[in-house]
């Protein structure tokens, strides 16, 4: 099914966040009027987005890069100058979808963006969302944590037929949707995804730790500074080593309120599932984003995706017009 996708915002996010102190071992850049904290002698601050696979293979001898090779990157303006697609060269996630309240979702999305998708309804008043925790432990922004909780929905130009329509996207690894909370724990993470890709990112700790067969992210209330959601599951023992080759693509609005989309796409090299009861759960404190998570009223897990190594390719949004079927 999926695994989690990119989406949209509103310009609250752009405000920032506090002013804090620059941490150790890192420099300060300008990126689209905001100063950022960057890690100092890291991938961004030499390269911003556009390293030669030259330098990858000599920091990181181990990664196979024969698929990024594959892959020209082109000069963007994203409201800043960049590179697209962003590469990320080492990387682990996981997602748990389940099925959630098919009204609570539809008063979630823009009504610009409802016009062209809507969520998937895989049975009477219950859609599906996917929430995913993502380690990039290396990649063009250097290495960070991200948690991602999206709306899964039909393809823009394409009709929405719930459960056949999931399927299709099954089949075809091209899964659409669009997300509804995404914190990162850098500061360049937020910066280039809220200017650059119009994400609804916000800049928080986000800690990853492994307890024998098992893994947990804890995601603290930025307001309180307690952990509000822990997301725990299990390391899956069946784990193919097929190269699987997956799309997540996202519908939202830019800055000016214009539709757009944008996708990812995933080379997956080790990967298992389950739709196992007890293969992840979510555990909710008092944060504002527990609050969020219980207005979907969450019902059944019914996925679990274990991807303890895979690469990926973000590319920079596009506007939504030009996405064949679109009118």
């Amino acid at each position: 099914m999926a695994g989690a996708l990119l989406a949209p915002l509103a310009h609250p996010a752009l405000a920032g966040s506090p002013d804090a102190p620059v941490p150790a071992g890192t420099t300060t850049i300008d990126i689209a009027g905001h100063s950022v904290p960057v890690l100092k002698g890291g991938l961004y601050e030499r390269y911003r987005s556009n390293p030669p696979l030259s330098v990858i293979e000599a920091e990181a001898p181990g990664l196979d890069l024969s698929w990024f090779k594959q892959l020209p990157k082109t000069r963007v303006d994203m409201g800043f100058e960049s590179y697209s697609p962003n590469f990320y060269y080492k990387n682990s996630r996981i997602t748990a979808v389940y099925t959630a309240d098919l009204a609570r979702l539809r008063e979630l999305m823009p009504a610009q963006v409802l016009e062209q998708v809507q969520p998937l309804q895989v049975w009477p008043g219950r859609g599906l969302v996917a929430f995913t925790a993502y380690t990039y432990d290396y990649c063009d922004n250097d290495s960070y944590n991200e948690v991602a909780l999206s709306i899964i929905t039909n393809k823009p130009g394409q009709s929405n037929l719930g459960p056949l329509t999931l399927v299709g996207q099954a089949i075809s690894k091209d899964f659409w949707g669009y997300v509804l909370k995404l914190p990162v724990n850098t500061e360049l993470a937020r910066v280039r995804g809220v200017v650059g890709y119009n994400l609804p990112k916000w800049l928080t700790d986000i800690s990853r730790r492994e307890e024998g067969a098992s893994l947990s992210y804890d995601i603290i209330d930025s307001q309180t500074g307690n952990v509000d959601v822990i997301f725990k599951a299990k390391k899956l023992d069946d784990l193919s080593h097929d190269v699987g080759m997956v799309t997540n693509s996202f519908t939202n609005l830019d800055h000016n309120g214009q539709l757009t989309y944008g996708y990812a796409t995933s080379r997956q090299t080790r990967h298992a599932s389950s739709s196992s009861a007890d293969a992840a759960r979510l555990i909710l404190g008092d944060g504002s984003l527990s609050t969020y998570i219980r207005s979907l009223q969450l019902g059944k897990l019914v996925k679990y995706e274990y991807v303890p190594e895979f690469q990926s390719a973000l590319y920079a949004p596009k506007p939504l017009a030009s996405l064949k079927d679109v009118h």
